[in-house]
């Protein structure tokens, strides 16, 4: 067993949980009274969603059922990127929301730099969109999981590969 005990940090959303959210929120919209005779839709394109509704209300509306959806699939929201809304063919309204995975090199560096400056004894380095950890002691390890659950990073940080 090596003396070293590390673990990466990375930032991504479960595209599957992602697709059941989408459809439940889908399902939701084409039962509800108030959606009745609406044209709203929801895509999933590469790295963003495209949502397309009748007005500005409607839109709005159709992104909150979209994030209750998630939030009961433990989607964080936080990983949503929101474009500006634009008008659509057919007199509709269109907006397109990123989705963040991995964590771009200024959020990496935050985080190397509040690992830094919690004086723990542990290395971190950043490899391509994730950053490992390493340190001796596993309970340093853990605090700096703490620590970075509190800090406020406006990415969604999961903790994975603890050995």
């Amino acid at each position: 067993m090596s003396s070293e005990s590390s673990f990466d940090i990375v930032s991504a959303i479960d595209m599957q949980e992602l697709n059941n959210a989408i459809q439940q929120a889908e399902k939701e919209i084409g039962s509800r009274f108030d959606f009745k005779g609406s044209k709203s839709s929801m895509t999933l394109e590469k790295n963003e969603l495209v949502i397309v509704s009748d007005d500005e209300f409607m839109l709005k509306n159709v992104i909150d059922v979209l994030h209750s959806k998630m939030s009961k699939r433990g989607i964080a929201l936080k990983n949503l990127d929101y474009g500006k809304i634009e008008p659509a063919a057919s007199s509709t309204v269109r907006q397109r929301i990123g989705l963040k995975q991995g964590i771009d090199q200024d959020n990496a560096k935050k985080i190397n730099v509040l690992i830094r400056d919690s004086k723990l004894k542990i290395k971190s380095q950043i490899q391509g969109d994730q950053i490992r950890v390493t340190g001796k002691s596993k309970d340093d390890l853990q605090q700096a999981i703490h620590l970075l659950r509190q800090a406020n990073i406006p990415l969604e940080l999961q903790f994975v590969n603890f050995r």
